[in-house]
């Protein structure tokens, strides 16, 4: 069955239909990544978004949702080059295209997603529209003109705290760990690296937060605009006074440098992919990354008695993390808890524990 793929410019391109039926509407992205399909599709950072897989052959180990990061998909569409339509791999748990169905994603193949990824890298991240039907196509343009992502971190994160591991003798720092649409990993390496973890809406006030006695606060990754969570940053502001140890991930790095009163800009494309590379400049050293955002902190507007850069991508010099002097903090825009991606950076928890340790502030 063809199924159409519709940008914001007016250019349509034609495919098959695969996963479920109807016509969704998003902002086209694309990834580089060349493996973890399935942690690309169950990333809650996508929310709102339709994902481009730059590479060619999508499904060729079926659909294993043991291994999904977050309890369900949250992108609005998929786009593949070529769809694997028979999966090779003990662990399969059913075929890409049945978890597509499974899940309610609706999605193209037979697209060229060379031509695709090339548009949005010359004319920037655009809106699309995925459908069967290229009927009133002058509405279906004018709608996408309109369409913005909104209420991403509202829609993915949890509705209540929940404990998941107590204080023990090999878990001795307890760490709230605020859900802005956060994947599963963090909290596992959070757990792997001695801490008990108490998981939080995003909408948990300070002083909620602080009721539980932590010895430090995780800010997780997630979607949308950072700049539009201002109640979530005024409450990053207040947790900011109590010097409480601090490491944020993606949409976590965002907002605590909005918190303390950088700013932060749209990208052209962003950085989506395993294979990002950024440069630590206090060492010299570059690493290799996974990345999924869309938005980057203005390094001019960054206070230097607040804090310094101490990362940048080493492609387009774009701030990828930063060291604050003024509290003990620190936050990076990568994934050092990368599953599926190379895992160079893990070490930042190890940072975060020590940071605890040195700290030893905790109200308990």
């Amino acid at each position: 069955m063809e199924r159409y793929l519709i940008m914001k410019d007016g250019t349509v391109f034609t495919g098959q239909a695969i996963g479920a039926s109807g016509t969704v509407m998003g902002e086209a992205v694309f990834t580089t990544a060349m493996c973890g399909y399935l942690l690309t599709l169950s990333d809650p950072s996508y929310y709102g978004q339709i994902i481009t897989q730059t590479f060619p052959l999508i499904g060729n180990y079926g659909a294993i949702e043991s291994d999904a990061e977050s309890d369900r998909p949250y992108l609005f569409g998929y786009i593949v080059r070529e769809l694997c339509e028979v999966g090779s791999n003990y662990r399969k748990e059913s075929e890409l295209d049945d978890y597509l169905k499974k899940h309610n994603i609706v999605g193209i193949s037979g697209v060229d997603t060379r031509a695709l990824t090339r548009k949005i890298r010359n004319m920037g991240v655009m809106n699309a529209m995925i459908t069967d039907s290229l009927k009133d196509l002058p509405q279906k343009i004018a709608a996408l003109k309109k369409y913005k992502v909104a209420g991403a971190v509202e829609k993915t994160s949890c509705t209540e705290a929940e404990e998941l591991n107590p204080i023990d003798e090999t878990h001795k720092y307890r760490v709230v760990l605020y859900d802005f649409g956060a994947k599963r990993n963090i909290e596992r390496m959070l757990i792997k690296y001695g801490c008990s973890v108490v998981r939080v809406p995003y909408n948990t006030t300070a002083e909620q937060a602080l009721s539980y006695k932590p010895d430090g606060i995780m800010l997780s990754n997630g979607g949308g605009d950072p700049a539009d969570n201002v109640e979530v940053i005024n409450q990053l502001k207040k947790l900011n006074e109590k010097r409480l140890p601090t490491f944020g991930i993606c949409l976590g790095h965002q907002l605590l440098a909005l918190s303390f009163g950088a700013k932060t800009t749209k990208l052209k494309y962003g950085h989506r992919g395993g294979n990002q590379p950024v440069k630590d400049l206090e060492t010299g050293k570059t690493y290799i990354t996974s990345q999924n955002h869309g938005y980057a902190v203005k390094a001019d507007s960054l206070d230097p008695s607040v804090g310094k850069v101490r990362f940048i991508n080493a492609n387009d010099k774009t701030v990828e993390g930063i060291d604050y002097t003024c509290a003990p903090a620190f936050s990076v825009q990568f994934h050092p808890e990368a599953c599926g991606g190379p895992k160079d950076t893990e070490l930042l928890f190890a940072r975060f524990v020590k940071l605890m340790e040195e700290n030893g502030n905790a109200q308990r």
